[in-house]
């Protein structure tokens, strides 16, 4: 389809009088991307265009009557046109979107001009005059001229569409600022600052200082030659930029385009538990062993649990702390099957595999070694009671998406108490009939947790939703009941309990995800913590199967709540994860070892060893 063609299809879809003046207006939709020199990526505007970065530049010269496209004069190549480049693309794209470049927002087009400022905008306002209904206030394209820019009382000979790039230094009247789209200055001018950390408190005074001088005129502000990097995008961010300059298209359109998964901003705090540390380094007997498993959760979700809950944070009241190491047997990365398969046997095993060692053995597991010893025994996780971490403490299969197997596993290996979701898989391979058949209470419904008796099964799947949806304090709720049904008990207990969706933030990439189901999980570490004092004969041990997401923080506030953060896969990664231990023989796990130690340990400490 030829530009004519489209401008006819672009004129029957609406009618545009360009008259007046027009000056870009500051709005919700800032920061947007800045496509320095877009011409030299691999695809000039298309791919600009696929990030929905919201400004991008083309260097024009004038040569013979035609507008090329270039970074120097001898760089002019035939058929790299503005017209081929960039005016065709854009006339197709409104044609197909009704108009529109972008739905909710107008692209900013930069045109800068290299040579001689006069001939050149004149030879542009000519290619553009035709397509006119394309640019200007209410259009798809806000036009801003850089580069060779007419003097500002010159402004007015022209189009009311077409726009100016300013500068912070200038003194425009009024008349001449209606005339300006933009404002824009190197950033050298300010700073020296290479993009790493921040810069200096005096260099970030004047770099607020020229921004805020646009503001005040409602014009958006853009420095070039930035640092560019995406530290730097955040911090030119948080000064206030609204065009962030870069060469990294691909890059800084995935930063902002997954601005609404990176952030998390808090509602409100809690006060964590103050514990006593009364028996917390004692060699004293352990009664009850209490283990707490954030799955997915490193150091960095962890952080942002502290951060997210301005600065406290249960897990920080820890003063006993070692390192476990990952890996499974077949991989330098496990997974959760594997990950817990080594807390719950002691055995490294293969990904994917529950309960069984790396030939595919079943291992005996240390649920066994509790109830032998006479403790009552509970399992709780806030996903299905049948996927990898819970179930390794119970089946021993060798892949973990046999979760209807893995729930008949159930009957040979039966906890005291089991709560969580996952009851379809109980119900129709006849597990739930088994289990009442035996005296064993079995529901559905979460309404059911005051009034089911020991020992019980109960599988609500409001239990595996998100706390964005509505989960709520189930964690700390399913811990209470155990606690409270098994007092009295005088061998003891062993509880587990997941807070299996730290994971699932992970996996989705989704930063409030993973905070906000990292303050859940952190608040029944302080149930924990707060029995342990009641009880001195508690043992609470808190760690992960695995950090999932390798997220990084990129910037927070410790006052607010608020957490910036940046995953670079969605999967699991290698690091070592934190092990926190409080109450008697907590001593025994500081330092670094492999996740089979966690195993082995409590195996000694029930052994009294």
């Amino acid at each position: 389809m030829t530009i004519t063609k489209i401008s006819q299809v672009l004129l029957s879809l609406f009618l545009f009088a360009c008259t007046g003046t027009y000056a870009q207006q500051l709005s919700g939709a800032f920061p947007q991307g800045h496509s320095h020199n877009d011409y030299l990526q691999a695809a000039p505007f298309t791919l600009a265009y696929k990030q929905q970065l919201g400004s991008i530049e083309a260097d024009v010269f004038l040569r013979n009557d035609t507008l090329f496209v270039a970074h120097t004069f001898n760089e002019i190549e035939r058929g790299r046109t503005f017209e081929k480049l960039y005016l065709a693309p854009l006339m197709q794209v409104a044609a197909r979107n009704g108009g529109r470049i972008y739905q909710q927002k107008s692209l900013q087009l930069l045109v800068d001009l290299k040579t001689s400022g006069e001939p050149t905008l004149q030879a542009l306002v000519r290619l553009l005059e035709p397509h006119k209904q394309l640019f200007g206030e209410g259009g798809a394209v806000t036009l801003v001229i850089s580069g060779n820019t007419p003097a500002p009382e010159a402004f007015r000979q022209y189009p009311g569409y077409v726009l100016f790039d300013g500068r912070p230094e200038v003194s425009y009247t009024p008349e001449q600022l209606q005339r300006v789209g933009l404002i824009s200055q190197a950033f050298g001018t300010y700073s020296k600052w290479n993009g790493k950390g921040i810069p200096v408190e005096a260099d970030r005074e004047k770099l607020r200082a020229v921004i805020q001088k646009a503001h005040a005129d409602k014009k958006p502000f853009r420095f070039w030659a930035s640092p560019d990097n995406i530290n730097a995008w955040k911090v030119l961010m948080n000064l206030g930029a609204d065009y962030i300059n870069t060469d990294k298209v691909t890059g800084l359109g995935t930063f902002l385009n997954g601005r609404h998964n990176a952030e998390f901003k808090a509602q409100g705090f809690y006060e964590p538990y103050k514990p006593s540390y009364k028996n917390n380094d004692s060699k004293g007997t352990v009664k009850n062993i209490i283990l707490l498993i954030g799955d997915g959760m490193g150091l960095a979700q962890i952080y942002a649990g502290l951060t997210g809950n301005a600065g406290k944070l249960n897990l920080a009241n820890f003063l006993n702390i070692g390192f476990s190491k990952t890996a499974s047997s077949d991989n330098y990365i496990t997974d959760s099957a594997a990950g817990a398969t080594a807390f719950a046997t002691g055995k490294k095993t293969r990904n994917r595999a529950i309960g069984v060692d790396s030939n595919l053995v079943p291992a005996r597991s240390i649920m066994r070694d509790f109830q032998f010893a006479g403790k009552k025994t509970a399992l709780i996780s806030s996903g299905d009671i049948t996927d990898a971490t819970p179930a390794s403490f119970y089946a021993h299969r060798p892949e973990r998406s046999m979760q209807d197997s893995i729930a008949k596993d159930y009957l040979t290996c039966q906890a005291d108490i089991l709560i969580g979701g996952g009851f379809a898989h109980f119900q129709r391979t006849g597990v739930v009939d088994s289990l009442r058949k035996s005296g064993v209470s079995v529901s559905d419904q979460w309404k059911d947790l005051a009034s089911i008796r020991t020992p019980f099964v109960l599988l609500d799947e409001q239990n595996a939703r998100p706390m964005s949806k509505g989960r709520g304090d189930f964690l700390s709720a399913a811990f209470k009941k155990s606690v409270q049904s098994f007092a009295g008990h005088k061998p003891g207990f062993f509880i587990m309990a997941e807070g299996a969706q730290i994971d699932y933030g992970g996996h989705a990439n989704i930063v409030s995800y993973a905070v906000t189901e990292m303050l859940d999980f952190d608040q029944l570490v302080g149930e924990a913590m707060r029995f342990a004092d009641s009880n001195g004969e508690t043992l609470v041990i808190v760690t992960a199967d695995h950090e999932t997401g390798g997220l990084t923080l990129l910037d927070g506030n410790l006052r607010t709540g608020y957490v910036d953060g940046h995953f670079s896969t969605d999967d699991h990664t290698g690091i070592m994860v934190p092990v926190f231990a409080y109450g008697p023989r907590s001593l025994d796990f500081r330092g670094v070892y492999e996740n089979t130690e966690i195993h082995q340990k409590l195996i000694r400490i029930l052994k009294g060893r």
